[in-house]
């Protein structure tokens, strides 16, 4: 057969041997083929691959997505529970009307507690939402223990009293008498709820000229 080939005039195939003839449609089949794969299947081959994994992802984020659907009414139903707890919640803040003897009691617990209260300044409120924030300048000189009878007084007022720390410094100092004192100093905010009927008249206040 390598001797046919090599013998075969390419120039006039019609009179190679029939064995040569085979051969050469043979290689000329497999190159088409070839040809035919790289150009043609092999891309649509990968795009198929990439349309599959696509359609695994969307499959998946569509039965997600059913199985949040089947849920709804339940979740409307947690989210309506969720709101009712947070409503109750904010109620047992003060109220505007409670904010001032609030503020009152929180610089007589201190006191209470022996703490020195050299500073306590209640500051402009700034209405949020639905809350309203009250910063309070401070400063404060006492013992560890009177500190934390101080917080202890303030968490078993009537009201739930709620006090960030923003900006505040602790450190150690001596007294006249040479013992030894916390200093307490920057700023404190508490937070009252704010209703319908002072959210409106907020507003009111605001548009008036």
């Amino acid at each position: 057969m390598l001797n046919d080939l090599r013998d075969a005039d390419f120039s006039d195939l019609g009179s190679a041997t029939t064995a040569v003839k085979a051969t050469l449609l043979s290689l000329l089949l497999v190159a088409l083929c070839a040809a035919g794969y790289f150009l043609l299947i092999k891309n649509k081959k990968e795009q198929l691959e990439r349309t599959q994994a696509e359609e695994l992802v969307l499959r998946a984020d569509f039965e997600e997505k059913q199985r949040k659907a089947a849920n709804l009414e339940a979740y409307e139903q947690q989210l309506k529970d969720m709101q009712e707890l947070l409503e109750t919640m904010f109620r047992q803040l003060p109220s505007e009307t409670e904010m001032d003897k609030l503020l009152v009691d929180i610089s007589q617990s201190a006191l209470a507690a022996g703490i020195d209260v050299q500073l306590f300044e209640p500051q402009q409120e700034a209405q949020q939402d639905f809350y309203a924030e009250r910063p309070i300048a401070i400063r404060m000189a006492g013992k560890f223990h009177e500190f934390g009878e101080f917080v202890d007084s303030v968490a078993a007022l009537p009201r739930v009293v709620i006090l960030t720390m923003h900006n505040v410094s602790l450190r150690l100092a001596e007294d006249d008498d040479g013992q030894s004192k916390l200093i307490l100093q920057g700023q404190v905010k508490t937070y009252r709820y704010v209703d319908e009927a002072d959210g409106q008249a907020e507003q009111g206040g605001n548009a008036a000229p």
